[in-house]
């Protein structure tokens, strides 16, 4: 569908001073003002700003001709979604893959074009503004509007325009052919007035909100104009006040905030058959989730070629692929597992977190095809148990368990509702190229509502991970994940398996945990060397070690607890 951008702009200004933090909705789109700087490019833009070239010239066919051409020095106007930020503000949270050398600046005021500042970036993430690991995604936050019915019903369309030295209100007003007086509206009218917005040059940091009107169907030769959405719930009285400009004022953001949920309606499952085509699910609204086509992800993977075939797990094959410049794995699932496709989708377009696997996109033509970051460095059960690799040293197995308590902590703690992942296990832990972990395998993923103690529900997930009240009874709660997390660290402390055989000439299988326990409760418990990996025998540290040992015990009553006592295992 194409877009026509319509004339008659309204600058609605707001400096972010009194500001009531809390907003009631959303709307599904708004506009960034995106300044090209020399050394960008297309694709450069459109990775950042999470988009393709194709949409980004879609919205601007004056300035990209074309998707291999783009004239540094001008605007394009970029589209994204406009959403309720953990409540207090209208924005969107992108996020930003690291590389070496980069600062909270560089990524705010460059890489982003000034559409968020480095206060923000300090407000949203926990790394030092100069010292960011490598390979870490950043939340960057970019704020935006959706109207207010007390200054204009005409408008639906906002777009957020970050001032560059020497643009004034009259420059802006006569580049869109509108009466400089129209430009100083305030956004709010409960508030007091923000500042008047001087006509002088505006400085870097400064953002305004232009009220866009544009057709969007082409077959109207009149052109149909957006207007501002109303809603019964309306937005209370200045709510949206001042949350359009650069600044973006600490006291809207929540400080140390580096995860966040998006809380909306529940999707639904509607299958449809037609002429014995494969049944998939239909009418399905995906947040931050690029749709790919299955001709793209069939080129992509040389039709799913077994030299590309990097994976088989429960629910599908997972092959390697380079996608639009980035590598990635695609999970290729069988259309009868719907639910777990769509549990996934649920769970990783809603929350984001450097411990959890990046959900990329999505197919749903012929088969079920999910699409997330490449993690080149395999998974823990590999690097433990697998063939070829040298043994992972203590510091890197204490840091993927910090990292898995992080990336639990976060649906456990974060979100509304609360995700159980319920498949927690050394397979499903992804390591990177920094040997960070990054949780995986949503497929069994279960929502619970905040305070709940726990539900009964069907039993799944993986034998030798379940707690004994799970597996008898299927009740489900946070306690469920936090069991496998202690599976998990005696995992990184022995190597085994979750369920093994005692000793070569014992032919039943056991629990890892029951050998340990068995172990931990001899008076003097001089079989515990038996347990422990053979490799770890020149890098352990004794003193975190026997720290180690009482940790599944010391974690079970909340997951805040993993972060915390793993947090300890650092010091000697």
């Amino acid at each position: 569908m194409r877009f026509r951008i319509g004339l008659g702009f309204l600058v609605l200004l707001s400096l972010c001073f009194t500001v009531k933090s809390e907003c009631i909705r959303s709307c599904d789109l708004a506009l960034a003002s995106y300044f090209v700087w020399s050394g960008s490019n297309l694709s450069f833009i459109a990775r950042v700003m999470e988009t393709s070239g194709l949409t980004i010239a879609s919205y601007n066919k004056n300035v990209v001709p074309n998707r291999d051409s783009i004239q540094v020095g001008t605007r394009v106007n970029i589209p994204f979604s406009c959403e309720c930020v953990n409540g207090n503000f209208l924005g969107y949270m992108f996020e930003y893959d690291v590389n070496s050398g980069d600062t909270y600046h560089t990524v705010a005021e460059i890489y982003f074009s000034n559409l968020t500042t480095v206060e923000a970036m300090e407000w949203f993430n926990s790394y030092s503004p100069t010292n960011i690991p490598e390979s870490q995604l950043l939340n960057v936050s970019v704020n935006c509007s959706c109207g207010n019915s007390a200054v204009s019903e005409d408008y639906g369309l906002f777009i957020t325009y970050p001032l560059r030295p020497g643009e004034t209100l009259a420059s802006i007003a006569q580049n869109v052919q509108l009466d400089e007086t129209l430009l100083q509206r305030p956004l709010h009218v409960n508030h007091p007035p923000a500042p008047a917005f001087s006509s002088s040059s505006g400085g870097n940091k400064s953002q305004i909100q232009l009220a866009l009107k544009f057709a969007l169907k082409i077959e109207n030769p009149n052109g149909s104009y957006r207007p501002l959405k109303s809603s019964s719930k309306g937005l209370a009285g200045g709510a949206i006040a001042g949350i359009i400009v650069a600044a973006i004022a600490g006291v809207l953001l929540m400080a140390g905030v580096s995860c966040f949920g998006f809380y909306r309606k529940n999707w639904r499952y509607k299958p449809e058959e037609s002429n014995g085509a494969a049944r998939v699910p239909t009418g399905i609204k995906v947040h931050k989730s690029v749709e790919y086509s299955y001709e793209e992800l069939a080129r992509a993977t040389d039709n799913f070629s077994l030299a590309n075939k990097i994976g088989q797990g429960g629910f599908g094959a997972v092959y390697y692929a380079e996608l639009r410049g980035e590598k990635a794995a695609i999970k290729k699932m069988d259309t009868q597992a719907s639910e777990e496709f769509l549990a996934e989708l649920n769970v990783l377009t809603r929350v984001h977190h450097s411990n959890l696997v990046r959900l990329i996109g999505y197919c749903v033509e012929g088969s079920l095809f999910l699409v997330y970051e490449y993690i080149e460095n395999g998974n823990l059960s590999q690097h433990l148990r697998g063939s070829g690799r040298d043994p992972l040293p203590w510091s890197n197995r204490v840091q993927i368990a910090l990292d898995l308590a992080r990336g639990l902590e976060c649906i456990h703690e974060h979100t509304v509702p609360v995700y159980i992942h319920r498949d927690i296990k050394s397979a499903n832990i992804l390591i990177d190229k920094n040997f960070h972990a990054k949780v995986a395998g949503f497929g069994l993923a279960k929502l619970i509502e905040v305070g709940s103690t726990s539900f009964p529900t069907r039993i799944v997930g993986t034998f030798g991970y379940m707690p004994p009240e799970y597996a008898q009874c299927g009740e489900v709660s946070p306690k469920v994940d936090v069991y496998a997390f202690g599976v998990v660290i005696y995992e990184l402390i022995s190597a085994k398996q979750a369920v093994v055989r005692a000793d070569s000439s014992d032919s039943e299988s056991r629990g890892l945990v029951g050998l340990f326990e068995e172990v931990l409760n001899q008076p003097d418990p001089k079989d515990l060397w038996k347990l422990v990996d053979p490799g770890l025998e020149t890098t352990i540290h004794l003193t975190q070690f026997a720290r180690w040992l009482n940790l599944p015990e010391h974690v079970r009553v909340r997951t805040k607890n993993c972060v915390q006592v793993c947090n300890l295992l650092w010091s000697p």
